[in-house]
């Protein structure tokens, strides 16, 4: 049975987010929890919730007494506070006492943990986070880096793409999946001096379908499956188009109640957008998993509620039982035998 640990302390609406939704995850999925943190917080909450002792519910406790707070600096929190809950859930992945690892914590945090504690995958020097986005067509682009580097070099895009493009052929299941660099124009020479060198190395990637430069609106065409961009510009993306999605919600709920014949026609056509509702809401993925560190490790929104935890151990466990990090490894190792590549990067 697959474990997931899962950082019981890290979310703003932490432990009740996280006790709900790994209970849920445990009931739904069959999935066995660790949930780790402060057990004089977690234990009123999970009695409340009927449980007992460890293993009840598929849910047991493993103690860290300190926390990582979203405002503390990624560097000073991973070399003072040794015994967090971000420490010890990415410990147990590594020693092998769990599958995957969930947090909803500073992701800055997790990041810098996970290349401490796990390590990279060969050839990664930065790992990315990777969002699926929903798109015109039904089948969703995937979009790194979402918030994982503020900062990159050329070369981080190159195997943020490489990356990308593994984990598409091996979850998303596409056999050569396109390849876009998110810039100001679709043209060459546009772009900043990032993109611009980016561009000429990922253009030498021959295992790659790279078709140029993409812009905001091609995210959600369809048009093209791998979207790579540096986490500052990637996590403003993501966070304007969850924005964006709530409030077409709202606006397309406004309006069907503004008269009685929307009332009415809104009742007929409850079930599609309610389908629509559900393909828009960030809480049905749950979590990004985080791309190219030695372990399966899944970042969620800080403020995320137990459904988006429950949704983010699921993903947690299937990319467990996908053996998708052994894929995304040897697409790695394929792309990158091209060695010239990145040493003409750096």
């Amino acid at each position: 049975m697959v474990r997931i640990a899962v950082d019981a302390m890290g979310g703003d609406h932490a432990p009740h987010a996280e006790i709900d939704g790994a209970l849920a995850a445990a009931r739904d999925f069959g999935v066995r929890i660790a949930l780790v943190g402060q057990p004089e917080k977690l234990e009123p909450e999970l009695r409340r919730c009927g449980w007992r002792a460890q293993g009840d519910a598929g849910i047991e406790l493993i103690e860290a007494p300190e926390v990582v707070r979203m405002d503390e600096p990624a560097a000073v929190a991973v070399r003072r506070k040794k015994r967090s809950s971000l420490r010890v859930g990415m410990k147990l992945v590594a020693d092998g006492k769990a599958d995957g690892f969930v947090t909803a914590g500073n992701t800055g945090a997790a990041m810098a943990t996970a290349m401490m504690v796990l390590g990279t995958l060969p050839e990664v020097d930065r790992p990315a986070l990777a969002a699926q986005i929903p798109t015109k067509t039904g089948r969703p682009t995937l979009l790194l880096d979402v918030g994982a580097n503020s900062d990159c070099k050329p070369v981080h895009l190159v195997q943020f793409a490489i990356m990308g493009d593994a984990y598409a052929r091996a979850v998303l299941g596409i056999e050569r999946p396109t390849v876009g660099l998110v810039s100001i124009g679709e043209e060459e020479v546009k772009g900043n001096e990032l993109t611009k060198e980016a561009f000429a190395l990922l253009r030498g990637v021959e295992q790659l379908n790279f078709v140029g430069n993409v812009e905001g609106r091609d995210v959600f065409t369809g048009n093209v499956d791998v979207i790579v961009t540096d986490g500052f510009t990637g996590n403003v993306m993501l966070k304007l188009s969850e924005g964006l999605s709530d409030v077409m919600v709202a606006l397309i709920r406004r309006e069907l109640s503004a008269s009685v014949i929307a009332r009415t026609g809104a009742m007929l056509a409850r079930p599609a957008f309610r389908n629509i509702k559900r393909r828009l809401d960030y809480t049905e993925t749950g979590g990004a998993p985080l791309l190219g560190v030695r372990g399966v490790v899944m970042i969620t929104h800080g403020s995320s509620n137990a459904r988006a935890l429950r949704n983010a151990i699921r993903n947690a466990r299937d990319f467990v039982l996908n053996e998708t990090n052994e894929k995304i490894e040897r697409g790695i190792a394929a792309a990158m035998l091209d060695r010239g590549v990145a040493r003409r990067a750096l």
